[in-house]
């Protein structure tokens, strides 16, 4: 059997990734930062689960999150948009860009609750599929912001379809406002989109 189309898709993979890469900005971590950043998320849901800070406890978390950190560093932070030192990154990703996810996760839950009983009190119920478009070329990018938008009453995302550089979410909306792509994007991401896009390319 001839190894040419293998070659060829191998090829239009690599291109691909080029140009999305090229386009979005982006460019992966190194190494020892994904094993640092990995190595960090695991130890603090170490800490979470065992509910311990002896240092026997520690130790030992510290030993086995890093030696599994060395093997699935890829996973976490694959997708990670590299800016700044790894430091610079940790403190962000701590003190701000994770507080800010999290207000304003809350204020669109606030916003689409009272959006969702209002539409039940009043009957008014207009539902439909909507295809938005996400400036996100990553899978963990694109994953959270669409789990985000089913997290919030109102708003199911269906479907990922991505085409060469773009990607488009099928939401279902209970309150379907607007068939233009650009003002639907808007109301359903809102603020959400534009953070992620600190963080993932």
């Amino acid at each position: 059997m001839s190894r040419v189309p293998f070659y060829l898709k191998e090829r239009l993979k690599a291109l691909n990734e080029r140009v999305l890469h090229e386009t979005s900005g982006a460019s992966s971590l190194p190494p020892w930062e994904r094993v640092a950043l990995t190595w960090l998320a695991l130890m603090a849901f170490w800490v979470v689960i065992t509910s311990s800070v002896e240092p026997g406890d520690l130790i030992a978390g510290a030993a086995v999150t890093l030696l599994v950190s060395l093997f699935m560093r890829d996973l976490l932070t694959g997708d990670v948009r590299r800016s700044g030192h790894v430091v610079e990154k940790i403190l962000y990703l701590t003190l701000i860009y994770l507080p800010q996810y999290l207000v304003i996760m809350a204020f669109r839950l606030l916003e689409s609750n009272v959006k969702v009983a209002r539409n039940v009190i009043f009957m008014d119920i207009n539902p439909g599929i909507v295809k938005i478009r996400t400036d996100l070329h990553s899978d963990t990018g694109v994953t959270i912001l669409a789990n985000s938008i089913t997290l919030t009453p109102g708003t199911l995302t269906l479907d990922v379809k991505k085409k060469l550089n773009e990607t488009y979410l099928y939401v279902h909306w209970i309150d379907l406002e607007t068939l233009n792509r650009e003002k639907a994007g808007e109301k359903i991401k809102g603020d959400i989109e534009e953070w992620l896009k600190k963080v993932f390319w």
